[in-house]
């Protein structure tokens, strides 16, 4: 499905990616985690083509980037981001913000199919919101709002679907209730990317992890082989312990020292 290799990128005398390469197959869903400015975001937007490397070679869905119509290639990633989010016009109905996302609209200036309508609002119910279908995006919470993206990104049927920290914001209910609803998506025919700095948002729909640390990869396989104590510790720097808990990992700092001066 997607193809990293060798992927670095350069800014003046920063070195952001370093020698990346990631193989995400058909049937994986993976989670790319690293502490903040690791460079997990910037991958996100390597992998939709927002953003190019230095060096090395991208390939999605087939796709080789720099050899094909990226614009193409992006009608079938649904993608959730913080930013895309701040675009939306908070006074647009809840259903026709969703129906954008049949066309990658941010508003729509002329009349909706019927059809695109009821597929809106289909996958509204789906979401458990149709209460809030007719209301303005503005006035749900942060938590309804990205289950609201969740269903603008999934009308246009993607084959990928590329979260980036969408329980950023989220109190500890609203973030439970969004990741049940991105367990779900085990029924769907779609391969999931999903960025966080939080272990604790892995939940037991995803099969692969992707470990970055300072623009490198420390490790990358199934969750299991990466998740351990050993190789976290690579990453985040502090003594920890790792427990699994029906299917998701939780972390516990140990004894760590803070020195204040």
């Amino acid at each position: 499905m997607i193809s990293m290799q060798h992927i670095k990128l350069r800014r003046e005398e920063r070195q952001i990616l370093n020698d990346i390469t990631l193989q995400m197959n058909e049937g994986e869903h993976w989670v790319i985690l690293g502490r903040n400015g690791s460079g997990k975001t910037t991958l996100l937007e390597m992998m939709t083509g927002y953003m190019f490397p230095s060096s090395g070679q991208i390939d999605v869905m087939g796709n080789r980037y720099g050899q094909c119509d990226i614009r193409e290639v992006r009608k079938k990633i649904g993608y959730i981001s913080q930013s895309l989010m701040e675009k939306l016009t908070l006074r647009d109905p809840v259903w026709e913000v969703v129906a954008t996302g049949e066309y990658g609209f941010l508003r729509f200036y002329q009349d909706i199919p019927e059809e695109v309508v009821a597929k809106a609002r289909g996958l509204i119910d789906e979401m458990k919101l149709g209460h809030v279908a007719d209301n303005p995006l503005g006035t749900l919470s942060q938590g309804e709002r990205k289950k609201i993206m969740l269903a603008r990104a999934l009308m246009a049927d993607p084959q990928v679907l590329i979260l980036d920290e969408p329980c950023a914001g989220l109190d500890l209910y609203e973030r439970e209730k969004f990741l049940d609803q991105i367990n779900l998506l085990k029924k769907r025919n779609i391969a999931l990317v999903y960025v966080t700095h939080h272990l604790e948002e892995i939940v037991p729909l995803f099969t692969h992890v992707a470990l970055i640390h300072q623009g490198k990869l420390v490790a990358a396989g199934t969750k299991e082989s990466v998740l351990t104590p050993e190789i976290l510790i690579q990453a985040y720097e502090v003594p920890l312990s790792l427990e699994w808990v029906d299917g998701r990992p939780w972390i516990r700092v140990q004894g760590l020292e803070v020195n204040n001066r």
